[in-house]
């Protein structure tokens, strides 16, 4: 088990009702974690729509995750 914390953005932040939390997982990847919280907390979009950053960089589903990583969740985002 790894602890990781998770911010999240707009629409993911309502529905999740809180910007950021800890929590304690044993996925391995930001696929698996992404698709674990959409699970859980009944977020409502589907993985492809769902953006991770780490350190200020985008990451892919497959990048792995370690202890103390903070992911930001960023859904889609309309402008005009």
């Amino acid at each position: 088990m790894k602890t990781v914390t998770i911010r999240y953005f707009a629409v993911l932040r309502e529905r999740r009702g809180l910007a950021v939390e800890q929590k304690s997982t044993s996925c391995e990847t930001v696929g698996e974690l992404v698709n674990a919280l959409i699970v859980e907390h009944r977020l409502g979009l589907p993985p492809s729509l769902i953006r991770v950053a780490i350190g200020q960089e985008f990451v892919d589903p497959g990048y792995l995750l370690h202890e103390g990583c903070e992911l930001v969740l960023i859904p889609p985002v309309a402008g005009g």
